[in-house]
């Protein structure tokens, strides 16, 4: 019988299965990461722009967008030859600075910016760090249409041009991540994130609003709303990656901000949507190991691709090691209502972004029998109301082993269609 690899925190579990009653849903692919000679090609050929060369004069000041630590991008590769190549082109490296998309999560750690960077790049280029509540690191630039406040970090507003890379996924409901994202909600204030997330949910259906959704951007009132802010300063050149299970780079799109991200979206969905037959009585969920699985808020974005596969009240195995917590100290707050209902009665009442996830999590463990293998402490599992299992082979153990089921290694990587 066939073996799998599951990712878990930056270890694997093994699982051996029988293939008559398991069916893998997005396997790995042995694709070779991208050489700097081919990431050199593709900067040379932008997607409706000029070239960095063309934009960028000496003695001009660039501030590059990079994402935290719960992104996959290939930033270091990327970053250092992005670097080299504005050098190359006159910049001088003090006219050079990177700030780290943080949105509301939690700045990155010195030994993060190294990983991030690379050591040679974090050494020689200063970097930002972004807090959505300084309000001496945030400028106000109007409203959008629908009166939600443009406020973002400063240094959009100090530098000559910006680039932001980022790396392409599916979100569950910004559609995709990447492109726009690096600044909104990236580098927008707390009050500008609350609005353009709360615009996902509908207060009179006390449900997620219709045309928000995982790999949709027509129509996606959050995309729309991300697009209207960025638009008021936009970068002049936008690098999006598409990695490998390995963090490396496989594909590239840059240049024009909204038509490369809108070209890497188009392409990542024709590539990871996975269409099934049935849903089946049992999911077997990693998401993909570190740093997918990094907090709780970051990790239950597989969980909700899992649910897409299981049958109503069957049960999920979710693999989610969560080494950094939940993600916020007062996330498990939600979780004092006393059902999913009830907690978006109290989300409508005073919207928080991570309220939303809280939500959208206590549905599913209300919908599902979800059984984690987790180093959360049982107080906090029990709170979300899901099962901490002893061991992967523990929650294995209670399935009765006629019930045939789904494996999904990478979790959130892969859209699931029925």
């Amino acid at each position: 019988m066939p073996t799998i690899d599951l990712g878990y925190g930056k270890s694997t579990i093994n699982f051996t299965f029988d293939e008559n009653r398991f069916k893998v849903l997005g396997k790995a692919k042995p694709q070779s990461a991208l050489t700097d000679v081919e990431i050199g090609e593709k900067l040379d050929n932008p997607i409706d722009s000029p070239t960095i060369e063309e934009i960028i004069k000496p003695n001009e000041s660039i501030l590059i967008v990079v994402p935290d630590a719960t992104r996959q991008t290939a930033s270091g590769q990327i970053v250092n030859l992005l670097v080299r190549r504005l050098i190359a082109n006159g910049t001088m490296p003090f006219d050079i600075r990177i700030i780290f998309a943080t949105g509301i999560h939690r700045q990155v750690t010195e030994a993060e910016k190294k990983t991030i960077l690379t050591p040679f790049i974090a050494q020689r280029i200063k970097t930002l760090d972004h807090n959505p509540r300084d309000l001496a690191q945030i400028v106000r630039l109007g409203e959008t249409e629908n009166k939600i406040p443009i406020e973002l970090n400063r240094a959009l507003t100090e530098h000559d041009h910006t680039i932001i890379v980022g790396g392409i996924t599916f979100h569950y409901f910004a559609g995709f991540t990447g492109g726009r994202k690096l600044i909104c909600p990236g580098l927008a204030s707390s009050r500008t994130v609350s609005a353009t997330h709360k615009l996902a949910f509908d207060c009179e259906k006390n449900s997620r609003r219709e045309g928000v959704a995982t790999a949709i951007l027509d129509g996606n009132k959050v995309h729309e709303a991300f697009m209207e802010v960025v638009q008021k300063l936009p970068p002049v050149f936008s690098i999006n990656t598409i990695t490998n299970d390995k963090g490396e780079a496989i594909d590239l799109f840059c240049g024009n901000w909204k038509q490369a991200h809108r070209k890497a979206c188009d392409f990542y969905a024709s590539q990871y949507t996975i269409e099934i037959e049935e849903k089946r009585d049992l999911v077997i969920v990693s998401c993909g190991g570190f740093p997918f699985d990094t907090n709780m808020i970051q990790a239950h974005k597989a969980l909700e691709m899992a649910s897409k596969a299981c049958n109503d009240g069957e049960t999920i195995i979710f693999l989610a090691e969560c080494a950094d917590g939940l993600g916020r100290k007062d996330f498990l707050n939600w979780f004092e209502a006393e059902n999913a209902e009830a907690l978006a009665e109290k989300l409508c009442e005073k919207y928080q972004v991570n309220g939303q996830t809280a939500w959208s999590l206590l549905k599913k463990a209300e919908k599902f029998n979800v059984q984690i293998i987790t180093s959360l402490p049982d107080e906090e599992t029990r709170s979300m109301r899901i099962q901490k299992a002893g061991s992967f082979n523990e929650a294995l153990s209670e399935i009765d082993s006629k019930k045939r089921g789904y494996i999904l290694p990478f979790g959130a990587k892969f859209l699931i269609k029925i």
